[in-house]
């Protein structure tokens, strides 16, 4: 994919997007992967030809952020977003490198622009022209988005005041999940002194309690009725 190839196609393709869309403003990625010479990528772009796309998108007149993105032949990237750079404030900069510490990276040319290698081109113009039809055909197929206005915050929801009710949210999200918990907590059995029929796992000598404090009510009257047997007991008098 050249410059040429890839001119015709990113044209009138952006072309189609900026008439259905019709953006208040547009983020830019412009990864430098397709560049030539890039360790990964296959195209065979040059600076200038990559370049060509946000100077057209440009033209727009809308407002644009312009974000990095790959590229893994790093002075080439570097070489990349510089021109970009100038090209998005609207500034022509010199070739000629000037010195720094990264100097030797850029060499043997040790200039701005590199120019693309003698990779052929296996894109025929038929395909190139079948891919553009059938993108433009389904952009022409989707409505468009109106955007979403910006609204003035008012002053009551400050971040002061909104950091108050993710607090008070937080909270309360607490307070129903401890008495969820309460809910589902086994309540505890109070012996009535009626007669039950206990379940096989529980057919002891002595009735199990749920609290502790029924269970020592029961041993306490049990002990003072002992006690009062003792008492009852008839004094006999003693044998000879």
């Amino acid at each position: 994919m050249d410059d040429e190839s890839f001119r015709g196609l990113f044209r009138p393709i952006l072309q189609k997007v900026m008439e259905m869309y019709q953006p208040d403003a547009v983020v830019l990625q412009c990864g430098a992967d397709s560049l030539s010479g890039d360790r990964l990528g296959c195209f065979n772009l040059s600076v200038k030809g990559h370049a060509d796309c946000l100077r057209f998108l440009r033209s727009f007149n809308v407002p644009l952020m312009v974000l990095g993105g790959g590229g893994y032949t790093i002075r080439n990237v570097a070489r990349c977003w510089c021109y970009e750079t100038a090209v998005a404030v609207g500034v022509e900069p010199d070739n000629k490198l000037p010195y720094n510490e990264y100097y030797e990276y850029f060499g043997p040319d040790y200039t701005l622009h590199i120019p693309p290698s003698n990779m052929e081109n296996l894109n025929s113009p038929k395909e190139m022209e079948a891919i553009r039809n059938t993108l433009l055909d389904q952009l022409s197929r989707i409505p468009h988005t109106p955007s979403v206005p910006f609204q003035t915050t008012p002053p009551d929801t400050s971040s002061r005041g909104a950091f108050s009710l993710i607090l008070i949210t937080y909270c309360l999200l607490q307070w129903m999940q401890a008495e969820e918990n309460m809910e589902e907590r086994p309540k505890p059995r109070i012996w009535d002194g009626a007669d039950y029929d206990s379940d096989p796992e529980e057919d002891k000598h002595w009735t199990k309690f749920s609290n502790p404090v029924g269970q020592h009510a029961v041993k306490t009257e049990m002990r003072d009725d002992a006690d009062g047997m003792e008492d009852e007991k008839p004094n006999h008098p003693p044998c000879c």
